[in-house]
This record gives C-alpha cells, sequence and structure tokens, in this order.
C-alpha cells in the first residue's frame, strides 16, 4: 500500500489543504486512494509514535492503525495529514534547529509500516516569518531552550530534511514552499493524490478564494473556462498575475513580532531561505514542486 504522510509544517494552511483534499474523497475513493478525516486517526497515530520513544511497535500494531484509519475500506493509497507528525508547533525549534524530532519520528512511521510504500509531503517556509510565530506558541521560550546557542540564521530546512533522509532512507519526500502555494495548490492536490497533472479535482481554487477578492475571483474562473486549453505552467502565470492585482491586502501581509527582529534581518533570512531551498533540491530522495 502507498501512505502519504502531509505532515506540515505548522503554520503553512495544513489544515485547508486536507480539507481541499477531502472535498475529492469520494472520486478518490473511486481509484483506491482513501482519505480518512483527520480526527478518526490523528490522536492514535501520536500516541503509537510518542510509546515508540520507549519501546518498539508491536507487530500488530499496522493492522490496528490500519483498522481505524481505512475502517474495513479496501485502498491502493491512504493519505494521512497532521502537522503534527514532527510534534507540536510549542517544539518545533528547539536549540536552534527546525522539528528536531522529525528524524525519530519518522523513523518510527518507517518501522510501522516497513512493506508499505511510505512518503512525506512538506510544506516549508521563510524562516523569517516562520520564527517568530513559532516562538509566540513555543513551550519554553528561554535562550538556551530556544536558540541553544544558534542564531536565526543558523536554521535550515535543508537540515531537517537531510536527518529525516538518514533515519528513514526509503521514505522520499516531496517538498514545496508555503510562499508559493497559492500558485501550486492544485497541484499539491494532485500529487498527494498520485494523479495526472491535468486530472479533474476539487477544491483547486480554495485557498486562492481566501486570499483574492470576489471580483478577482470571479474574473479568474472566467478567464479559465474560456482558456481550458493552457498548459499548467501557463495557468500558473496567470494566477500570479491575477493574484498581484486582486490579492486582499490584509488577508497576505503579516506583522513579525520578535524582540528584535528587523528589516535587515529579514531581507538576510529570505536571502538564506532562497539558497537553502537550492540544497534541498539537491537532496537525495527529494522531489520539489515549484511554481
Amino acid at each position: 500500500m502507498q501512505l502519504v504522510l502531509q505532515t506540515g509544517a505548522h503554520f503553512t494552511e495544513q489544515e485547508r489543504l486536507i480539507k481541499s483534499v477531502l472535498r475529492n474523497k469520494e472520486s478518490f475513493a473511486q481509484r483506491g486512494i482513501v482519505v480518512p478525516g483527520p480526527n478518526s486517526y490523528r490522536g492514535l497515530v501520536r500516541e503509537t509514535l510518542n510509546a515508540m520513544r520507549k519501546t518498539p511497535a508491536s507487530p500488530q500494531a499496522r493492522e490496528v492503525l490500519l483498522d481505524v484509519m481505512l475502517d474495513g475500506t479496501p485502498a491502493e493509497r491512504l493519505i494521512l495529514s497532521d502537522a503534527n507528525f514532527f510534534r507540536t508547533a510549542g517544539t518545533a525549534i528547539q536549540e536552534g534547529i527546525l522539528y528536531p524530532a522529525a528524524a525519530g519520528r519518522m523513523a518510527h512511521m518507517a518501522a510501522l509500516f516497513p512493506d508499505d510504500e511510505v512518503e512525506i509531503f512538506l510544506a516549508m517556509r521563510n524562516p523569517a516569518t516562520f520564527i517568530p510565530i513559532v516562538y509566540g506558541t513555543a513551550i519554553d521560550q528561554s535562550d538556551d531552550a530556544f536558540w541553544g546557542g544558534r542564531n536565526p540564521q543558523d536554521l535550515r530546512w535543508s537540515d531537517t530534511i537531510a536527518d529525516i533522509r538518514e533515519a528513514a532512507p526509503n521514505v522520499p519526500i516531496t517538498v514545496w514552499c508555503s510562499e508559493d502555494t497559492p500558485v501550486i495548490w492544485s497541484q499539491i492536490i494532485r500529487e498527494l493524490g498520485g494523479l495526472d497533472p491535468h486530472e479533474k479535482i476539487a477544491g483547486g481554487f480554495d485557498l486562492l478564494a481566501s486570499i483574492m477578492s470576489k471580483e478577482g475571483m470571479e474574473r479568474l474562473r472566467s478567464y479559465m473556462h474560456l482558456h481550458q486549453e493552457i498548459s499548467e505552467i501557463q495557468k500558473r502565470r496567470v494566477i500570479a498575475a491575477f493574484l498581484d492585482k486582486f490579492a486582499l491586502e490584509d488577508e497576505i501581509e503579516e506583522e513579525l513580532d520578535m524582540p528584535d527582529w528587523t528589516e535587515e534581518l529579514v531581507d538576510e533570512l529570505t536571502d538564506l531561505y532562497d539558497e537553502d531551498m537550492l540544497t534541498v533540491q539537491r537532496l537525495d530522495g527529494v522531489r520539489m514542486i515549484a511554481p
């Protein structure tokens, strides 16, 4: 069985994404793609992973989990979503490391499903905007606990992803930048479902509708209806153009509430993030969805 884990990150439209995927639940089911309601499995999976920190899972653990997730429904591909697969937002940064528990957690997931095709989907986010939000939710905001002697410039998504790949080398990872999500939303849904690029889906404009004016959405839908022959790349260019003109500023602008955060630091972190994305793309077993 193919087991798809949509692992966050936090604050990257995780919940909206799984809701859009669930809009395709019936059509996916006809293809053997099962999307269970998140509340049916999240707690059980977290409890299982937490228990595995002390003792290995029993040989029956996989079947118990699948019984809950599938409820008797046959599946060739199972899509699970939980931003807390790598633990909670309160521990997303510890001692200056992004998701320090991620590698261990994914090693446990691979051990739970040793004969299945497990893959990870992960949205990344610019540390310049990610760190302030995570800091605000951190369980321990002390310098030692949060920064561990490191600086904001030291945080790298590539380090975390490389650690996951080392801990679970048979688990491929598909990533994208949260900042690109409005343009590639429909492709992310298709990729999660294992669909071809041009197959019809529901929910492809869900995120756009939340950040674009009503007039803009009406014009975009009209344009797409009249130009159904354009390629996926052309669609993304059209979406970007409409966003540039019709985006709701209140929905896309963010206040960065972080001690000693300056515009110069934000610019520096953004440049480092861009460089880090090039490193991520070169990692073995990692594929990036880009505009």
